[in-house]
């Protein structure tokens, strides 16, 4: 039976609603400040796992955060606290939940796979209520490095004891669908942005521009 699992950051949660819901308080460097957040955030990961570290992805989001507010001066730095506040709970996208319902209901296993810490995924996942929904939340804490290094992905291998073949990987994240197709899992692209193809020697099994759009194709032409 194929393993559905999904990253957690951009893929079922949004990572710029934690801005969104302060936007007047931010003010008009609002989409600069989220952009750069979240781009500083994934490339400490990406550097840090380079370089044979490993720092765990909350210290790595407040880093990434006061970098950002350094760059944004227009924003008052006292937003820090309620804007990491809200990074705890971020909303999750309209799809995820009933994506995850379907699959469920269709007999599919569900898992989360993500940079995100243990304690931050249990906050996000209690929040958007999608505990129900999910068999396992896999954190790359406990092999202490980022993706996409194979042996995070290993860990859906080593937890539900399938082949590569046997998971479906969903990502918004193109770097991540590319580990996650280096490493043989099926990979579907969420590619709600309408972004460009890259990393076209790892192509996806499927490109998608929803999370809705994937239980219908899981049971019409399986991934």
């Amino acid at each position: 039976m194929p393993v559905f699992v999904f990253d957690a950051y951009g893929t079922l949660f949004d990572v710029h609603a934690a801005i969104a819901r302060h936007r007047d308080a931010v003010g008009p460097d609002a989409d600069r400040l989220s952009d750069l957040w979240r781009t500083k955030q994934l490339e400490y990961t990406w550097t840090l796992t380079l370089a044979g570290r490993f720092i765990d992805f909350w210290t790595l989001t407040e880093r990434a955060l006061d970098y950002s507010l350094a760059r944004c001066p227009s924003v008052d730095p006292a937003m820090r606290s309620r804007l990491l506040d809200s990074y705890r709970v971020l909303d999750a996208y309209p799809d995820a939940r009933a994506a995850l319902i379907d699959l469920k209901a269709n007999g599919k296993r569900t898992a989360i796979l993500s940079n995100g810490t243990l304690r931050m995924l249990a906050g996000v996942v209690e929040a958007a209520g999608l505990g129900p929904h999910l068999d396992a939340v896999l954190s790359v804490e406990s092999v202490g490095v980022y993706k996409p290094r194979p042996e995070v992905y290993r860990l859906v291998i080593d937890t539900f004891a399938v082949m590569p073949a046997e998971v479906v990987f969903v990502s918004s994240n193109r770097w991540d669908v590319m580990g996650a197709a280096a490493y043989g899992f099926r990979a579907a692209w969420i590619n709600r942005g309408g972004l460009p193809e890259e990393y076209h020697d790892l192509a996806p099994a499927r490109v998608l521009s929803t999370l809705a759009e994937l239980p219908d194709i899981a049971a019409a032409h399986p991934i």
